[in-house]
């Protein structure tokens, strides 16, 4: 059930604050009345709201649309998609059915949950409710962010397999070092013969490891909180790295997000200014949505949008420049988010073919320095042995 916050006063006027489970917020509301409670602020809990998952959006989104493409009522509609759901969820639905039942409009009932329903999604439920095309407006919508879903599955499917791989060969090189090496190195620490350099920075990082293997998981948890400190502090920082990084792997990503969304957007009806602040942040680079904001207040002054996206490819620049003159700017924002979806996916299979190899290669050179601090004392002990 669905948890809501809530602020207010008490019939002798002194504040109160907490949360109340309850299936809807009409039904928290009723129930804070009958505690004597008069709420000024009451809304869904955001820690219940994590729980969400993202395609559970296009699910009922879709299911939303072929309901009212059947030709049954939003209400009925919203009642019908609830009930398939569950959980906060089903929580969610319930109470937007009820502020629709209240006489609000769809895109005002979602605004309560705009950390749910991202911006783009209420601004085209809203066009598609002054143009009276809803249906077809949430079926564009259930399009969009499957297409974006399975993008993301990409990315994240393409790094299962390196990560493994490198799980494995730290689980392994450990067991090396932490185990078995030190055996060795009693061996010839027991010669007290000189041995080689390589041999003592063998030693050294074997008894590092066997004193303090311990502290690996938390330098492994600390370094995963280390970058998510630094994205969180310095957001900025972390995404001007990404787009100088060589290989360039992400910069289709951030071209394909931008132009599918204008595209999008353009396309349901919302204003090129409201657009371009929404698509803006759909790229997930901070310094590209700064540079798109930048391009929105160019435009809201009368320039042109080509003449300000100046930090993207000149391809793409050249395609919207011809979109504007020509009047196919939609046509030519989808041709282009075709087309770097693809040089995309092209990179990330190149670049995912390229880790295999080179895992390979750096745990060869680590075995390699293994083996030749193992052999090469032995060789000169040999070699003592014979003289």
């Amino acid at each position: 059930m669905p948890v809501f916050k809530y602020a207010g006063y008490r019939a002798d006027g002194s504040k109160v604050e907490g949360r109340l489970e309850a299936p809807s917020s009409f039904e928290a509301g009723i129930r804070l009345k009958e505690l004597g409670i008069f709420p000024k602020i009451l809304k869904s809990d955001e820690l219940q709201r994590r729980g969400y998952r993202r395609n559970s959006l296009s699910h009922i989104t879709r299911q939303l649309s072929t309901l009212l493409k059947a030709g049954i009522p939003l209400r009925d509609a919203l009642k019908g998609v609830s009930f398939e759901s569950s959980g906060t969820l089903s929580g969610i639905l319930n109470d937007i059915r009820e502020r629709v039942s209240g006489g609000a409009s769809l895109s005002k009932a979602l605004e309560e949950y705009e950390d749910l329903f991202p911006a783009f999604y209420i601004n085209m439920v809203r066009a598609g409710e002054l143009s009276g095309e809803l249906p077809s407006v949430l079926e564009r919508i259930a399009d969009y962010l499957e297409s974006q879903d399975a993008l993301k599955a990409k990315l994240r499917n393409a790094m299962i397999y390196p990560s493994i791989m490198l799980l494995v060969a730290t689980g392994v090189l450990l067991f090396i070092f932490v185990y078995v090496m030190p055996k060795i190195v009693k061996i010839f620490e027991d010669t007290k013969a000189s041995l080689p350099i390589i041999t003592k920075v063998l030693i050294v990082f074997t008894k590092f490891l066997k004193l303090f293997w311990f502290l690996i998981p938390f330098i492994f948890v600390g370094s995963i909180y280390g970058i998510r400190y630094l994205k969180k502090r310095h957001p900025k920082l972390i995404d001007r790295l990404i787009l100088k990084e060589p290989l360039k792997i992400l910069m289709p990503l951030y071209v394909s997000r931008f132009t599918k969304t204008l595209a999008f957007l353009l396309e349901g009806g919302v204003p090129m200014i409201k657009a371009l602040e929404v698509s803006a942040r759909s790229t997930g680079n901070r310094i590209i949505e700064e540079a798109i904001f930048k391009a929105k207040r160019s435009v809201q002054e009368g320039g042109s949008l080509s003449g300000s996206l100046n930090i993207f490819p000149p391809v793409l620049v050249e395609l919207i420049a011809n979109g504007e003159k020509s009047g196919r700017l939609v046509e030519n924002l989808n041709m282009a988010s075709r087309t770097y979806e693809e040089e995309f996916s092209r990179r990330l299979t190149t670049t995912v073919s390229l880790l295999e190899p080179a895992m390979i290669i750096v745990m060869g050179l680590v075995v390699l320095f293994v083996v030749l601090g193992v052999v090469l004392p032995i060789f000169e002990l040999n070699q003592l042995i014979k003289l």
